[in-house]
């Protein structure tokens, strides 16, 4: 259509954010609590002048529309201030992994070249030579960031963010194992937050406890959600099953995030304590990695069915995570609902749809997508070909509709919620040069899902099982520590005509 004045503003009017309805929710009840972090309880009205006095602040150091703001911290009450304060500005929070190591930080930091970071005390410890390192300015919350604040004036200006604007970066691996960041816009946060509300019948004022990292999107998104919806961000540090358990028993809760790998010693932690849970809407997450009988052991003591998720950081709860599995029940398949608030085909590697029954990858379009990676223009075309995101996964399509999942396209192990894609492990095995070829495969584990496992070919007995694990401890996070470490011979390593190794054969030297 063409383009008038009077069509420019039909198009501000549309123009809605995260921090504008954010505020929107503050002018209908800014005495309710917003946040609580432990004993700090902050009112929608106070969460709303803290971010106000940051936005100013961040504003005095330079930061404009589309700069970036590094965040590294564990859960704690001031992420949400800081997200708020840079989407006044227009500016984009990366959400850095406290699970980093000091390279994965640093690497993941020069992605987006941040004009300020902002870490917490425990961060700012532990990566303090990355830090000390960097050319931007680092803030350390704490006492010395509160009597900073203090002396801001709040931010009067109206919000320079736009819909189609990045509000959060969050790294997601590659599967050369080079960090991604995910730019995720105000449009698709809204949409996300709508899509998961109608669909899994969470209210409006719902409470959310966030446990699980906020670096993430399972935690990120179901908060920033909350918090435009009028509920209450509960954060806990960590999966801390007492605090969990006496949050279950006292708060009426929306959708309770229980990851693979955590969900039978929540269940033991319930049971032993004899909690009556306040209410709960829904729990847990992925539950194909989760051992049937624990899922209907958790359901069955929260009274709450199960979440049949499975979408992505790009993609959030879409694709296909519309339904659930009823309170009691052992699984013995788990078939998804595709999702109302988008399109999905299953396509062959041509690009061309295949019949019900036929494995395809999984394709989508809708408002909850993301906005591509950030500074990657070559994985961008080919992962948006044809105007569709090619989510790398391969579904089956059922003659009712139902989705079932089959493999990965590009192979990725699932463990406890975590991505660890093997070329991450396998660079670091190649270090030695005693290490000649390193295939990392994944295995069916009953608490964690899947885990790594590294088979590998060395030229001399020198190199031991230990020696390798030493190598992996010093340059990968713990969850991505191989499992087990097999030596094999060469001859045994399965490849293509290509000779690439083929995983999916490698996998089966581990049956018995």
């Amino acid at each position: 259509m063409t383009m008038t004045p009077a069509t420019d503003l039909v198009m501000q009017a549309a123009g809605s954010t995260l921090v504008t309805l954010f505020d929107a929710r503050v002018r209908a009840h800014p005495t309710r609590i917003a946040v609580e972090d432990g004993s700090n309880r902050i009112t929608y009205r106070e969460l709303e002048e803290r971010s106000r006095r940051l936005a100013t602040w961040l504003a005095g150091l330079g930061v404009r529309r589309g700069q970036r703001v590094g965040l590294l911290s564990e859960n704690r009450a001031e992420y949400f201030e800081v997200i708020l304060a840079a989407s006044r500005l227009g500016a984009i929070v990366a959400c850095q992994s406290t699970r980093s190591t000091a390279r994965e930080l640093t690497a993941c930091l020069d992605l987006v070249e941040p004009a300020v970071t902002i870490a917490s005390p425990r961060q700012s410890e532990q990566y303090r030579a990355s830090l000390d390192a960097r050319s931007e300015d680092v803030l350390v919350l704490g006492p010395g960031y509160e009597d900073s604040l203090t002396t801001c004036e709040p931010w009067e200006r109206p919000s320079a963010a736009e819909p189609e604007d990045i509000v959060v970066i969050i790294y997601t691996s590659g599967t050369t194992g080079m960090p991604k960041g995910a730019c995720i816009s105000h449009r698709a946060e809204i949409a996300r937050s709508m899509a998961t509300r109608a669909e899994l019948g969470l209210a409006g004022s719902d409470n959310f406890v966030a446990w699980s990292p906020l670096s993430h999107m399972g935690a990120l998104d179901n908060s920033l959600s909350t918090l435009i919806s009028g509920g209450k961000v509960i954060v806990v540090d960590g999966f801390d099953t007492t605090r969990l358990v006496a949050v279950v028993a006292t708060e009426r809760l929306g959708w309770l995030l229980v990851m693979p790998g955590t969900v039978g010693r929540l269940a033991d932690a319930v049971r032993q304590s004899g909690t009556v849970p306040a209410g709960i809407t829904l729990c847990g997450v992925m539950p194909d990695l989760v051992r049937p009988a624990e899922i209907a052991d958790l359901t069955t003591l929260l009274d709450a069915p199960y979440a049949n998720t499975f979408g992505s950081t790009e993609t959030g709860c879409p694709p296909c995570s519309a339904n659930a599995i009823p309170v009691g029940v052992v699984p013995s398949e788990f078939p998804k609902e595709q999702s109302a608030y988008c399109e999905v085909r299953l396509v062959d590697p041509a690009g061309n749809d295949v019949p019900d029954g036929v494995p395809g990858e999984l394709c989508m379009r809708g408002p909850t997508l993301f906005s591509g990676y950030w500074n990657n223009p070559e994985t961008n075309a080919a992962d948006f070909r044809d105007g569709w995101f090619h989510m790398g996964d391969v579904l089956v399509r059922r003659a009712d509709g139902l989705l079932d999942f089959v493999d990965r396209v590009k192979y990725m192990i699932k463990s406890g919620g975590e991505n660890v894609y093997p070329a991450e492990i396998e660079r670091v095995l190649l270090q030695d040069p005693r290490v000649l070829e390193a295939g990392v495969v994944r295995r069916s584990d009953p608490v964690w899902g899947e885990v790594p496992v590294a088979f590998v070919v060395r030229s001399e007995d020198t190199v031991t099982v230990e020696h390798l694990l030493d190598t992996c401890r010093r340059n990968l996070p713990k969850h991505k520590l191989p499992k087990e470490i097999h030596f094999i011979p060469s001859e045994s390593v399965p490849r293509s005509s290509s000779g690439k190794v083929l995983r999916h054969e490698l996998e089966k030297l581990l049956e018995p």
